[in-house]
């Protein structure tokens, strides 16, 4: 029987059951049991005579075991003419140490059944990998040789400058990149969190000598943790913990400078002629993970756009055709977080889905959300909460939250309890606290000679180019 027979003969037998009807009445399905909370391991902590603290998490059955050392720096420690300084100083560590070469590094890592990543954030930059669990213990030496004797080859950096270059020429063809830079930029100026990408000379002016003092100044053991998670034998690993890293000197402790964000209705357009599409960043200041509404402002957002069974997309995606994947965020830092609707919308609509979005923000601040509505957000908010925690990089990755915003166990043990226990009228009150849309900014980013006329709906423009 040749495919195309059987595709036709199955095509057909599915007609005919379609138009015989089931044979079987269908049944309302059963209702979801109650929710259960994230279990978190039962870990243990440790600290060095030199401040390195020390997390253990058992968990799972599966012979690995994922380590990370994570260092409070990064972005937020570089001057307003270093971005990416932290970056490149990533970059270079991998390059090879004292006593190994890269080469060494990746072939030691790989024999071990996985590989050793550097990840550079705003607020930490991480070590560590995924190996197979004997091999746990020489890991963590791996790890410390890192952090501590990076070599920091000056025949390595400039291909790694050029690397980084070709990143930010082609992350500045794309509208959404331009867009979220300019909007950071007016949320944070003169801060770090508002400076995303460095100009190509910024790169190329970067020397060994920065790097090293860079690392020097900001990578030391009373300002990192290390996390070990996986299956693992515990006495190795704290044995081989005491040896590779009580020498690491303690180094300054972080000192955190949370920004003051600027506030204000502004409208922003970055022209981009002939633009089929504008990419649109709507968003505000909102409070951070250390207040006791974040939570409840999680369920907010997913509700309101954070979802696909969001009601923004449902209006500007569903039912108007307006933009293919819109979206809410929540996007957090150290004692900073921001709440941003973003969205690419076709050119001439571009006001229009503005206005579906202000209508949504405003409907949720006047009506509660129906019951129904609301337990589908619960619901799927919950059950991301347990996958995400379900590996062992979610487990440390949540651990680290943890500890960088100075929050309890408990945040984790108790999260799906209190995302079940927000009611209707606090998420309205939530949108109609938080979400001050006489306060928002707006970046777009599109054919300002088809879309100026639809911002200009919205209150007084500014134009900008891509270069300023």
């Amino acid at each position: 029987m040749s495919g195309a027979t059987a595709i036709r003969r199955l095509t057909a037998i599915a007609a005919a059951l379609a138009i015989a009807g089931p044979a079987v009445a269908q049944e309302t399905p059963p209702p979801g049991g109650t929710p259960r909370n994230f279990d978190l391991p039962d870990t243990e902590t440790f600290e060095l005579g030199n401040g390195l603290e020390v997390t253990l998490a058992p968990y799972g059955a599966t012979p690995k075991t994922f380590v990370q050392l994570v260092v409070r720096t990064g972005n937020i420690d570089e001057g307003d003419d270093q971005v990416w300084l932290a970056d490149l100083t990533g970059d270079l560590m991998q390059e090879g140490t004292a006593t190994r070469s890269a080469e060494d590094l990746a072939r030691e890592a790989a024999s071990m059944g996985g590989s050793l990543n550097v990840g550079v954030g705003l607020d930490q930059t991480s070590i560590g990998g995924d190996v197979l669990s004997e091999f746990a213990p020489e890991l963590v030496g791996l790890i410390a040789d890192v952090v501590q004797n990076p070599a920091f080859p000056a025949g390595e950096l400039d291909r790694l400058k050029a690397d980084r270059v070709r990143q930010i020429t082609v992350a500045l063809q794309r509208p959404q990149s331009i867009t979220l830079a300019e909007f950071r930029r007016r949320l944070y100026p003169d801060h770090p969190y508002g400076r995303i990408f460095p100009t190509p000379e910024m790169i190329q002016g970067y020397t060994v000598e920065q790097i090293r003092a860079f690392w020097e100044t900001h990578f030391g053991a009373a300002r990192a943790r290390l996390y070990v998670s996986g299956r693992f034998d515990a006495d190795a690993v704290r044995e081989a913990v005491e040896t590779s890293f009580s020498g690491w000197a303690a180094g300054a402790e972080a000192e955190p400078s949370p920004p003051e964000p600027a506030t204000g209705r502004r409208i922003v357009l970055i022209d981009r002629p002939g633009a089929p599409q504008s990419t649109i960043y709507l968003g505000l200041p909102i409070v951070d993970p250390s207040h006791e509404d974040y939570v409840a402002v999680q369920v907010m957002n997913a509700l309101l756009g954070g979802s696909f069974a969001s009601r923004i997309t449902s209006n500007i995606r569903e039912d108007k055709g307006y933009t293919y994947s819109p979206t809410s965020t929540v996007s957090s830092r150290y004692r900073d977080a921001y709440w941003a609707e973003i969205a690419d919308v076709t050119t001439d609509v571009t006001g229009a889905a503005l206005r579906e979005i202000f209508r949504e923000i405003e409907r949720l601040q006047t009506e509660p959300p129906a019951e129904e509505e609301l337990q589908g957000i619960q619901n799927y908010l919950a059950g991301i909460f347990v996958l995400q925690n379900s590996t062992r990089q979610g487990i440390v990755g949540q651990l680290a939250f943890l500890d960088l915003h100075g929050l309890p166990d408990e945040y984790l043990t108790g999260y799906v309890t209190r995302v079940h226990a927000v009611t209707r009228t606090e998420v309205q009150a939530i949108a109609a606290e938080y979400l001050d849309t006489d306060e928002m900014l707006l970046v777009v980013t599109g054919d300002a000679s088809v879309i100026r006329e639809q911002l200009a709906e919205f209150g007084e423009v500014e134009e900008v180019s891509p270069e300023e």
